[in-house]
């Protein structure tokens, strides 16, 4: 039986990842701050004592940026860097939050690491490359938001480690992930909301950004492959489809039988314009493939969000 440590275990990848790898009969030691500066906590409670039914997850509320992993380490066969400060705007995003959630952080967690021979996996993202994400991993890094310049100084703290401490890593930069139990402040689970319940959609620009789509049980797979696999290297990991924000809203209105009421509003500082991930150094090295085209997975996410609404008390609001 393998052990992995998860970092942002509470989270939305990050439980996803958990539950992947409990599945498969392997021990998590799941790591969570349970911070709100995203969403409240109830979120990241329910999905931490959903994990806690498995006998073989061990739970911890740590804030990495004060306290080491270097105790739990003992047996570990990877870490699994999850945890991080998401989004580009929002109460408690400041350049300096990204800073000390996304750059000490991580700093913290490569210093526990040193010298313990445990392979690293780190979440990055997409957003380093900027406003136009098309292509593969040779795209410069010319990040647009302070979300991205904080991932990609974490990054450089990885590549140096690796460097320095012959250690390995694997940095994955994930495409858009989307799914069921959504971060609430994303655009596919405040769509589900709005449609579900009746209330404007907000669409920021005119909504021809498009965005190469992840379900996230694809990402999850990637994750443990890169985990099992302790390659050193940077990675694309992007979904099969490419598309607009009001198509996607589209697909989740059909999905409802419900015609969208929609707002637009203006473009945010820092949002991409486009992303379209080449994915084959994924599919080369770790043998990784998504599998989840966007409708499917909108589908699913739909499902989801009904059940959550109904769960609520919420009733549905039917325009078509």
């Amino acid at each position: 039986m393998r052990t992995y440590l998860v970092t942002g275990s509470a989270g939305f990848i990050g439980s996803h990842v958990a539950r992947q790898l409990l599945t498969d009969g392997d021990r998590v030691i799941g790591v969570d701050g349970l911070r709100t500066e995203l969403y409240p906590a109830d979120h990241k409670l329910r999905r931490q004592n959903e994990l806690g039914r498995f006998e073989r997850f061990e739970s911890h509320v740590l804030d990495l940026r004060s306290t080491s992993l270097r105790p739990h380490l003992a047996g570990v066969d990877a870490v699994i860097h999850l945890a991080a400060l998401a989004g580009i705007d929002g109460p408690g995003r400041s350049a300096a939050a990204y800073q000390q959630h996304n750059v000490d952080a991580t700093s913290r967690v490569l210093d526990a690491m040193r010298e313990s021979g445990v392979h690293l996996v780190h979440a990055s993202t997409s957003s380093v490359y900027g406003a136009s994400a098309v292509g593969d991993e040779s795209q410069p890094l010319v990040p647009v938001s302070a979300y991205g310049e904080s991932k990609v100084r974490a990054e450089a703290l990885v590549n140096s480690y690796v460097s320095q401490s012959a250690g390995s890593a694997t940095v994955l930069r994930l495409f858009s992930a989307y799914g069921p139990d959504q971060r609430p402040d994303m655009a596919y689970a405040a769509a589900c909301r709005a449609l579900i319940t009746g209330l404007p959609m907000s669409i920021t620009g005119d909504g021809t950004q498009s965005r190469s789509n992840t379900f996230v049980t694809d990402v999850a797979a990637a994750v443990v492959l890169a985990a099992r696999a302790r390659t050193s290297a940077t990675l694309n990991i992007a979904g099969p489809d490419s598309v607009r924000l009001i198509d996607a809203v589209d697909i989740i209105a059909g999905e409802l039988g419900v015609t969208p009421r929609l707002e637009f509003v203006p473009t945010r500082g820092g949002d991409q314009v486009q992303t379209r991930g080449d994915s084959t150094l994924a599919r080369e090295l770790l043998g990784w493939r998504p599998t989840v085209s966007i409708r499917e997975g909108l589908a699913a996410q739909v499902a989801w969000a009904l059940d959550r609404v109904g769960a609520d008390g919420t009733r549905r609001h039917r325009t078509a």
